[in-house]
């Protein structure tokens, strides 16, 4: 059995933290389903909006030659086959190329824009630090998505004179109370759900992708084992599966307001 550290405690408490509102950053078509699929299916089925902003089209995805030039709608419809599986019908694209995303004031900006527009209480995003014990986990990408969302949550959305171009568009600064970080080091992860009852609502979502995964039983075993040793992390039942991420309250009732 692994032994894992004691995580720190998450400042986010399910019984008195309300989520009504959640968007949800990734750099790929599929980066999501992987990731917090079971919770975003949990959210889902509480009645909670959820809206996906993928940044780059996933253009140098998938193994085949021969569908280089449908790469782009194909992975598209797979990701909208995915959502609905867990309920989200709302998917934004920043249309970043795949491979070359950095955390660009024009990435930034977009980031911005879509939080101004949503005003979600949570922002999910891919961790801008890399794992050094999983490496696959820390695509570049991934942690562009991650560097751009932190920096734009704070203090860009929340700044009225950031982006000026967007208060003249009527999208006014918003204070995003969490941010919640997911593929990122084991040693930050402070915070696990309990996915057990959407388990299979996940996998059915990433075996959607058929374009990214040559070996089918090799992704579904590591996932279920990640998801039971996340569920031993929290300190769940055997038989249990968990998400785990890093949870930054943002604004809260400790904040101190400034830039």
């Amino acid at each position: 059995m692994a032994a894992f550290a004691a995580p720190a405690e998450s400042p986010f408490n399910p019984a008195r933290n309300r989520i009504e509102r959640v968007l949800c950053f990734a750099a790929h078509p599929d980066d999501i389903d992987f990731g917090a699929a079971g919770t975003i299916a949990a959210w889902s089925a509480a009645g909670v909006q959820v809206s996906y902003c993928l940044m780059t089209d996933g253009d140098a995805g998938g193994f085949d030659p021969a569908h280089r030039a449908d790469i782009i709608a194909m992975r598209d419809a797979e990701q909208r086959r995915a959502a609905a599986l867990v309920g989200v019908s709302d998917i934004r694209y920043l249309h970043q190329r795949d491979g070359y995303l950095e955390a660009s004031h024009e990435v930034m900006q977009g980031v911005v824009r879509l939080i101004r527009e949503l005003r979600p209480d949570v922002v999910l995003s891919m961790h801008p630090e890399r794992n050094w014990r999983r490496i696959q986990k820390s695509h570049p990408d991934h942690l562009a998505v991650g560097e751009a969302v932190t920096r734009a949550v704070y203090p860009a959305v929340e700044n009225p004179f950031a982006y000026p171009e967007l208060a003249a568009a009527g999208l006014e600064a918003y204070k995003l109370p969490w941010l919640w970080l997911y593929a990122g080091p084991d040693e930050r992860e402070n915070h696990f759900v309990d996915v057990t009852a959407h388990v299979e609502a996940k996998l059915e979502a990433i075996h959607v992708h058929v374009s990214q995964h040559p070996d089918v039983e090799a992704m579904e075993a590591a996932v279920r084992h990640g998801m039971h040793a996340n569920a031993l992390r929290a300190g769940l039942p055997a038989g249990h599966s968990a998400e785990a991420f890093h949870v930054v309250a943002v604004n809260g009732p400790g904040t101190i307001a400034g830039f």
